[in-house]
């Protein structure tokens, strides 16, 4: 999972429990945005601060706009977008000549891939990604190499690995219409097993288009020596038909949901997920903080209270899922061989009844409100960083977000926190998980 849109996606810092004085915000991240004829949204960062250029591509489709008999699409594509597109048989060796590193990640709502290269080798990137924009080099051999190496992700880290399949179960207890109920991996080995290269391509064309992309460049780059060149690329590549999703929303959860597993795993855990607002809604800053005063490192509530005071566990955590759709606000917690699942669960309780009940102290607010300015300015020192949030804040309708949200968090109240904890963390919104280990 990432942490899309508060930080770099996916990228968490060093603990800064430490720092207690106050950061002043970095200048605001410039821009220039174009779209392309053929729906291509494009975002241009100048920073001359690096020798460097990073290319971020953002497709907006991930595992929610899958159906429930074929998942893992989404995440398959992650990896056949590295298998060859039509006049490229090798994504990588190209971009290694120039000097340049490449990944990718899939989530629940979009497919991300991104390079960083140096400035005056930045066409290499342009070519290889507008190539597999293009069309891949599908074949019966390339979809099989790449399903087996999904296959054996899925068995190595989802049915082999202690607590793999939590997301499997969290997520088909916590919706029972939205799409959200399936993990990016995928529901079940075997969608990915009887794929067809048909139904492969089909998903491609549907979703791998222009005008369904946003492409960020960041770094040592001006839009005057930029455009031109994407324009050269990108310009001629065919707009798909416009994608229309008809996502059926999850329904209010009005009673409590309970699971319990057992497994041979090291410890026993403890998970509660909440069901919480979507990353549009206004409540989604005062959310996000709660999470922070919960488990902002050693100095959140959690940690202090149930594993340096009470001893109750031996870690615990609690995040959210930073969804473009109504989320989960989850608690994890991995206990300590003594203690028995229901004091530990009822502790959690106590500690999270304390924040509906009782407005946060100032001092803690603005402690929490440190931590997450020094993560912003952190997330703004790489150009890459900035590309994807520049990517992921036009996703959500206007990449400047990526500049006033950090207003947002600093302006959001104790009481605002406390409406966020009264409407997320109450029990018939919540569904737990025991995953008990095998003599427990």
């Amino acid at each position: 999972m990432f942490d899309a849109g508060k930080y770099a996606l996916g990228t968490r810092y060093p603990d800064e429990q430490a720092i207690n004085f106050q950061l002043h915000l970095p200048p605001m991240v410039s821009y220039k945005y174009y779209q392309l004829a053929n729906g291509l949204q494009v975002i241009i960062h100048e920073d001359n601060t690096t020798p460097l250029a990073a290319v971020n591509l953002l497709y907006k489709v991930g595992a929610r706009d899958e159906v429930e008999s074929k998942t893992g699409f989404a995440h398959l594509f992650e990896h056949l977008m590295f298998g060859g597109s039509v006049h490229i048989p090798s994504f990588d060796e190209p971009l290694q000549q120039a000097g340049g590193e490449n990944n990718a990640f899939t989530s629940n709502d979009i497919t991300n891939y991104y390079e960083t290269l140096p400035t005056q080798n930045l066409e290499t990137a342009f070519w290889l990604e507008s190539d597999r924009m293009r069309s891949l080099a599908f074949s019966p051999n390339s979809l099989e190499v790449q399903r087996k190496v999904v296959s054996e992700e899925f068995k190595e880290h989802y049915i082999n690995q202690p607590y793999g399949d939590v997301w499997h179960k969290l997520r088909a207890m916590c919706y029972t219409t939205h799409s959200y109920k399936w993990p990016t991996i995928g529901k079940e080995l075997k969608h990915i097993e009887e794929a067809t290269l048909e139904e492969v391509k089909s998903f491609y064309f549907r979703y791998y288009r222009p005008n369904n992309a946003i492409l960020v460049v960041a770094g040592q780059v001006t839009p005057e020596r930029v455009m031109p060149l994407i324009e050269r690329y990108f310009g001629d590549i065919p707009a798909g038909p416009p994608v229309v999703r008809n996502i059926l929303p999850e329904p209010p959860q009005t009673a409590a949901r309970r699971q319990t597993v057992h497994a041979n795993v090291p410890v026993s855990c403890i998970y509660k997920a909440y069901h919480m607002c979507g990353r549009l809604d206004p409540l989604y800053f005062a959310t996000d903080l709660l999470s922070d005063v919960l488990s902002g490192g050693k100095s959140g509530r959690l940690y202090q209270r149930l594993v340096k005071d009470h001893q109750l566990f031996s870690e615990i955590d609690a995040y959210q899922t930073s969804s473009l759709d109504p989320g989960l606000f989850v608690i994890e917690g991995k206990l300590l061989p003594h203690v028995s699942m229901e004091k530990a669960e009822q502790a959690i309780v106590a500690e999270l009844n304390k924040v509906t009940t009782e407005l946060i102290a100032e001092e803690e607010l603005q402690k929490v409100k440190n931590r997450v300015e020094a993560q912003m300015v952190f997330a703004e020192v790489e150009p890459l960083h900035k590309a994807m949030n520049l990517a992921y804040s036009t996703l959500l309708g206007d990449p400047n977000l990526m500049n006033t949200d950090k207003e947002k968090y600093l302006q959001v109240s104790a009481q605002e926190i406390r409406q966020a904890a009264l409407e997320v963390l109450r029990e018939e919104n919540c569904s737990t998980l025991y995953y008990l280990r095998s003599n427990e």
